[in-house]
């Protein structure tokens, strides 16, 4: 028997493993277009492609209370196979835009029984101390989205495929520890019936939704931060003359501090009240959001990074803690279906996003378009705040 003390490393070592799927496509994009002549469009839809089987993925999950029917660990296992599996085709045959997107889509399907089933794993094992574990589990999946910019940094050494390669082994790796060494938690409750409403049920309880709605407006941010935060970095340089700057590198340390935001602030959450600390980084990142071209257009790019790195630990420090109340605010046998559909609805919005993203760079120049990002976080705030005061 596994003792106790290393299940959670044994599970962020898994979700960093099996997430490293995310944004593969992402770092691997310039290389894409040109071996498959796609246009620069096919960022946003790769992307959004993602995203969009994530959504249907949690939605689907969730309807039929998957994670808290069977056994998470083997959900997770089974999930972390077939999407390595649809992430390693990219490699194989001549690809059209289509086809890319449906390899990616489905990716992001099979996403969805791995990172909201991982926070559902290790809420079934540490009912104290939640915000330091969802934490340290949000900490890797931000290592596992920003890795595949790191192996883009070394493009020279390394080439496309053997990133596909790497992510999808890694995926194996991740689903494999996780059925062998992590069996059900001692806290696990099973549902006894399917209950198709439960969704619409949760979504009663106001403690709840106030916890969803502070998560949806963290969303809407920080997936479009991430998506487009090599853009930016690239804006800044042409703007100032070419500074010469390491993009996949830069993007890499920018979206992976994220992980070091998130462990300060589920160690915080141990002493400060969880809805206090979640609100101030979701406060913070918002005002980077509103402040974001004054640093562009300052001639210091140590400056420009610190704002970046800065604001990498911010945007994501919220996300374990509203994923812990959302997650204390429903009964224990629906844990599982609470988080995954907050993920779906969450993720939704940053198709959204994401695309509207898209549809600007071609009229607003890059320096205005991350104020926009500040809707999310405000929207956020003001639903957190609203429903506070019921």
């Amino acid at each position: 028997m596994v003792l106790k003390k290393i299940i959670l490393p044994i599970i962020v070592l898994s979700q960093f493993c099996c997430t490293s799927l995310w944004f593969v496509g992402n770092a691997v994009i310039g290389d894409l277009m040109s071996r498959f002549n796609l246009e620069p469009s096919a960022l946003g839809n790769l992307t959004s492609a993602v995203q969009f089987g994530f959504i249907l993925g949690t939605f689907l999950f969730a309807i039929l209370t998957i994670a808290d029917r069977f056994s998470p660990s083997k959900v997770f296992f089974v999930s972390a196979i077939i999407a390595s599996f649809f992430n390693v085709f990219i490699v194989f045959g001549t690809h059209s835009l289509f086809s890319l997107v449906l390899l990616r889509f489905f990716t992001g399907f099979f996403l969805a029984g791995i990172y909201p089933v991982g926070m559902k794993i290790a809420s079934d094992y540490f009912e104290l101390g939640l915000g330091k574990s969802l934490g340290f589990l949000v900490g890797a999946l931000v290592l596992g989205t920003a890795f595949p910019h790191l192996l883009q940094g070394f493009s020279g050494v390394i080439n496309w495929e053997i990133m596909i390669y790497t992510t999808s082994v890694l995926s194996c790796l991740g689903g494999l520890l996780i059925f062998l060494f992590v069996p059900n938690g001692p806290y696990k409750k099973s549902m006894q019936k399917f209950d198709i409403t439960l969704c619409y049920k949760i979504f009663k309880i106001q403690d709840f939704r106030k916890s969803a709605f502070g998560y949806f407006g963290h969303m809407w941010e920080l997936y479009t931060f991430w998506t487009f935060v090599p853009l930016l970095i690239k804006g800044y340089a042409n703007f100032h003359n070419n500074v010469a700057l390491n993009i996949p590198l830069l993007s890499f340390a920018v979206i992976a501090i994220g992980s070091l935001g998130c462990i300060i602030s589920g160690y915080l959450s141990q002493k400060i009240e969880t809805k206090s600390v979640a609100i101030t980084a979701l406060t913070l990142s918002c005002i980077c959001c509103l402040v974001s071209p004054l640093f562009f257009l300052l001639n210091s790019e140590i400056i420009f990074i610190l704002f970046l790195m800065f604001w990498g630990m911010v945007v994501i420090a919220d996300s374990p803690l509203f994923s812990t109340m959302v997650a204390q605010n429903v009964a224990p046998e629906h844990k599982g279906t609470a988080l995954t559909i907050v993920n779906s609805i969450g993720f939704s919005i940053t198709i959204v996003s994401i695309q509207l993203f898209n549809y600007l760079l071609n009229t607003t120049h890059v320096k205005f378009l991350f104020v926009l990002l500040a809707l999310g976080p405000l929207g956020g705030l003001f639903a957190f705040f609203k429903y506070a005061k019921k």
